[in-house]
């Protein structure tokens, strides 16, 4: 079994920044993805940044703004959220796509929130 664990948000005024943090625990082999959602009050959950080996991807409301980059030794993703303003206020989560010994499989973290206030 893995878990996820995800720490660093918290409450900020906007234009300022915070850093995620999500770390995988348990029976690893390889981790072929990471990436981070959100999900705001009455809205569906929402891509906001992923990385694999070869690549990183962005919603566009984030672009310039936000940085992904992972630790592969640590297992651990990074969501570096720069210039913060109050619509990316909302529950983040971690999502890794996790091979073990026997299958590949998608697990979530339990979520953290970022308050941007204005």
């Amino acid at each position: 079994q893995v878990q996820l664990v995800e720490s660093g948000g918290g409450l900020v005024q906007a234009g300022g920044s915070l850093r995620l943090s999500c770390a995988a625990t348990g029976s690893i082999f390889s981790i072929n993805y990471m990436g981070w959602y959100r999900q705001a009050p009455g809205k569906e959950r929402e891509l906001v940044a992923a990385i694999t080996s070869i690549s990183t991807d962005y919603a566009d409301s984030v672009k310039g703004r936000f940085t992904i980059s992972r630790a592969n030794a640590k297992n651990t993703v990074y969501l570096q959220m720069n210039s913060l303003k109050p619509e990316d206020t909302a529950v983040y989560y971690c999502n890794a796509v996790v091979r073990d010994t026997t299958r590949i499989s998608a697990y979530w973290g339990q979520g953290t929130q970022v308050t941007v206030s204005s």
